[in-house]
């Protein structure tokens, strides 16, 4: 039978050597922390750090979405599993059957700070189906439509990158989106569009 050999106890760090160690690394987990999670999970910034690196917007933009998906849920309850899964078939055969059938796309791209809205002209009752990709960063966007007193709204995105969906206009008029770019850099938006729409709406 191999015997190991015995370790010699000089070897062998001591209590002190082992605190100190201990101390190091609680100092760098509460660093990283401060630095690198507050402000990409929060966007709060103690030491500026994730400004420099970026984190900090993205934690703006987390903590944007958990609020809006937060005043969502009170709005329309948390759901069931049985819905979602109904939802989640429900966009699937929309992307399919939008696929077959665009009628138009449109490209358009948007500097820093830049924006624009794109509607379509819906008749009470009529469907739109859409899909949209953002390449270059992400967009803001609020889909919604307002006419002759009316108004609703369907959706509202920050710092999303794509998208997809269909809507009923529950009036006639212009229904669509105001798109804004809060990036650093230009993005192109991919904006494919099918169903019964009347008229495409551009505005500056």
């Amino acid at each position: 039978m191999y015997n190991a050999p015995q370790p010699n106890l000089d070897d062998l760090p001591t209590p002190a050597t082992l605190r100190k160690y201990s101390a190091i690394a609680a100092i760098g987990a509460v660093a990283i922390g401060v630095m690198v999670y507050l402000p990409a999970e929060y966007g709060t910034d103690p030491t500026g750090v994730g400004s420099l690196l970026g984190l900090t917007e993205m934690g703006e933009i987390k903590q944007q979405l958990a609020a809006e998906a937060a005043a969502d849920e009170l709005l329309h309850g948390g759901g069931d599993s049985s819905s979602l899964m109904n939802e989640l078939f429900g966009l699937f055969i929309g992307s399919a059957q939008a696929q077959e059938a665009w009628r138009d796309e449109i490209t358009f791209t948007l500097q820093p700070g830049a924006s624009t809205e794109i509607k379509v002209t819906l008749e009470e009752g009529a469907s739109l189906t859409y899909a949209w990709a953002a390449t270059g960063g992400r967009v803001n966007f609020d889909l919604h439509a307002h006419a002759d007193g009316n108004e609703v709204g369907y959706e509202v995105g920050r710092g999303q990158s794509d998208g997809e969906g269909t809507i009923t206009a529950p009036f006639a008029g212009d229904h669509g989106w105001f798109w804004r770019n809060r990036d650093k850099t230009d993005l192109t938006v991919v904006l494919q569009l099918g169903g019964d729409y009347t008229e495409i709406v551009r505005s500056e």
